[in-house]
């Protein structure tokens, strides 16, 4: 395994400097990131977007990325190279020795065609290689990442349809770890990833949440584990993507979204208030079946 140690690169504290992370007025009205109490992490920001290490796991606990529609640029990936954050140690985050010679991917968190904006190329440019940190990625079966159109294609529908200021999301996603999940090369990897969007509506915040499971993918690698039952999710297929209540989100990741909970746009979290975890969430198909409880046609 040294061989696969030595080709890991790393970004210089130089190259890090001056760095913003994510704002929390991108939307006008304050949207925090969110925190997680009772576990020792470290907050990294980047070029637009944040992430909150969680150094127990050496994954990201949640990122947090503003994403402004009217200023995205498309910019090509390739002779980008992942690398450490020379911020923490390298046994604080995950790096290439886990994601050598198998078939799990280096699964963007951040997504990198929406953090790539800005008022000019050279912003945007510095985005693209920002995202390419390994505190940015979480190991994702390869079926799992290149496979679901409609979770890395959601960021782009929601944008299209952000009821008003300008084009603007605010996006923040992470692992939804639990005892479940299968340890591999000395790193927990997740079944379950979230994402919470918020936004304007009416010139008033409002959030939507979303969960993904990758358990089928991960029971198809050879090497890896089989993961535990998880009893409190629904039954899930592959590559099934499911609309849920936030305040299931923070139940499931201990994170402090109490805020975006009292705004969910999601019908059913307003009505049944005290559903158990799981019990109402809505598999989506397509885009269209997002309820943003907005006018599409807008």
């Amino acid at each position: 395994m040294d061989e696969v140690l030595a080709t890991t690169q790393s970004s210089s504290l130089a190259e890090l400097s001056g760095r913003t992370g994510f704002d929390e007025q991108f939307l006008g009205p304050s949207v925090a990131l969110p925190t997680l109490n009772d576990v020792e992490t470290a907050l990294l920001p980047y070029t637009h977007f944040s992430v909150l290490m969680r150094l127990d796991k050496r994954l990201a606990a949640v990122t947090g990325l503003g994403i402004d529609g009217e200023k995205l640029m498309d910019l090509d990936r390739s002779g980008i190279k992942w690398r450490l954050d020379p911020r923490l140690d390298a046994d604080q985050q995950t790096g290439e020795r886990v994601y050598a010679r198998n078939d799990i991917d280096r699964g963007h968190l951040v997504r990198r065609a929406s953090a790539v904006w800005g008022d000019t190329r050279e912003e945007a440019a510095q985005a693209n290689e920002d995202t390419f940190h390994y505190t940015n990625a979480a190991p994702q079966a390869a079926k799992f990442n290149q496979g679901l159109d409609l979770w890395l294609g959601m960021e782009s529908y929601l944008l299209e349809h952000a009821a008003d200021h300008g084009r603007r999301l605010v996006i923040f996603t992470g692992p939804i770890f639990s005892d479940a999940d299968p340890v591999y090369r000395g790193v927990d990897i997740p079944l379950r990833f979230f994402k919470v969007a918020a936004f304007l509506q009416d010139r008033t915040l409002a959030a939507t949440g979303y969960v993904v499971d990758q358990t089928p993918q991960l029971a198809d690698l050879p090497d890896v584990p089989r993961p535990g039952a998880v009893d409190e999710a629904p039954p899930l297929g592959p590559f099934r993507t499911f609309q849920v209540p936030i305040r299931d989100i923070a139940s499931l990741t201990g994170l402090d979204l109490a805020q975006l909970v009292a705004v969910d746009r999601m019908p059913i979290a307003s009505t049944l208030p005290t559903a158990r975890v799981a019990s109402t969430w809505r598999r989506l198909h397509i885009p269209e079946d997002l309820d943003l409880d907005f006018d599409l046609n807008d």
